[in-house]
Order: structure tokens, then C-alpha cells, then sequence
């Protein structure tokens, strides 16, 4: 192996590399990194492996250019608001993921489910977020969460007036309040995050 760029993997009897195996590589220059494409790719096929030719990528992080997804997260660098010229690496819920708890809540509040009350529809929805929560509340999620609890208020209103037959559903906003969903015991997202964020020098 080349002493700029390390790659090892093991690979004996009872230790196997589980199917797939997801790798995140930094280096200081796409020269360097398009090198250890090239290493990885090489070690791996000694071993009867290869590279995802569409999910693998070389980017660029430096100043925000570009960012990546990798388990559930998107990986970006973000100006500091308070000391400019400062970039830090943040992560967020990538869109795959919104898309995924959107299809769950909007599922969990399906009208085929109008004969339950409210206080089923949320207590299977609270597990939902629950568990969402849980996983992408380490790191910088704050307007994800948010984004996903006005979602929330909205399909619980939605299906209310749907369970009540009100026929003008869409104006929730006035008749269903926040103080409405709170009292519902509806798990909201908001103000859960453990922020933390790598520090980057470019």
C-alpha cells in the first residue's frame, strides 16, 4: 500500500465483511482521494468485493460545494453564522429519510383508519417518531424536526376533520391549534437535538 493512503480489511475464518459494507473516506485533495478509490477497489477484489459503480462518488466538502448521504444522514459543511469564513461539517436527515417518515406518518393517519380514535391514531404515530427521533437526533436536525411536526399537525387535523365531517379541512390551521395537538400527547420532535458538528479547516 502507499504510505500517503491506508486501506486494510479482514477477511479470515468466522470475521467477513457483512453485505454491503458502507465506507466514508476523507482526504485533503481529490488526487488523494481518487487514489484510494483505486486502493479500496483493488483490495476489495483480492477479497471477491467490488465498489457500487452508482453509489460510489468522489466530493468536494470544502466551503459547502457539495455534500453526501451516508446512513441516513446528509453530510454538509455550513458557514458559521458568527464567525464568517469558518465552515463546519453539520448533518441533517437526508431526503431519502423525510421521504421514508413522511410516507409513515401520512400511512399512520390514513382515513381507512377513521373509525379509531385520535388517541390510537397517536399513540402509533408517537412510536413512529419516536424511534425517527431517536436515530437523527444526534447532529444538526433542528428544521428537519420542525419541518416533520407541522407535517404532523397537519395530517392529525386532516384526519379530525375527516373523522368529524367537517367539510372545509384544509383551513386546520385555525381550528386545530398547536394547543389542540398538544393535547392530543402528540411526540413532537422539537427541541430533542443533541447538536454537535466536526470541526473543518477548509
Amino acid at each position: 500500500m502507499s504510505r500517503e493512503v491506508h486501506a486494510g480489511f479482514c477477511e479470515r475464518r468466522r470475521v467477513r465483511l457483512p453485505p454491503p459494507t458502507l465506507l466514508v473516506i476523507l482526504c485533503p485533495t481529490q488526487q488523494r482521494a481518487e487514489q484510494a478509490r483505486r486502493l479500496v477497489a483493488e483490495t476489495l477484489a483480492t477479497l471477491g468485493l467490488h465498489l457500487h459503480p452508482g453509489k460510489t462518488r468522489v466530493v468536494c466538502l470544502s466551503r459547502g460545494r457539495q455534500g453526501f448521504d451516508f446512513l441516513g444522514f446528509h453530510h454538509h459543511k455550513v458557514e458559521s453564522w458568527r464567525w464568517r469564513g469558518r465552515w463546519y461539517l453539520h448533518r441533517w436527515p437526508a431526503d431519502r429519510a423525510m421521504n421514508a417518515i413522511r410516507a409513515k406518518i401520512r400511512a399512520a393517519t390514513d382515513r381507512r383508519f377513521v373509525g379509531h380514535s385520535l388517541a390510537w391514531i397517536v399513540g402509533n404515530l408517537n412510536r413512529v417518531l419516536r424511534g425517527w427521533g431517536a436515530y437523527f437526533r444526534y447532529g444538526n436536525s433542528a428544521r428537519k424536526f420542525a419541518d416533520i411536526d407541522t407535517h404532523v399537525h397537519e395530517r392529525l387535523a386532516i384526519f379530525a376533520s375527516t373523522k368529524h365531517g367537517l367539510r372545509y379541512h384544509r383551513n386546520w390551521s385555525r381550528r386545530f391549534t398547536w394547543a389542540w395537538l398538544r393535547g392530543l400527547g402528540v411526540y413532537r420532535l422539537s427541541g430533542r437535538v443533541q447538536s454537535g458538528a466536526a470541526h473543518a479547516l477548509r
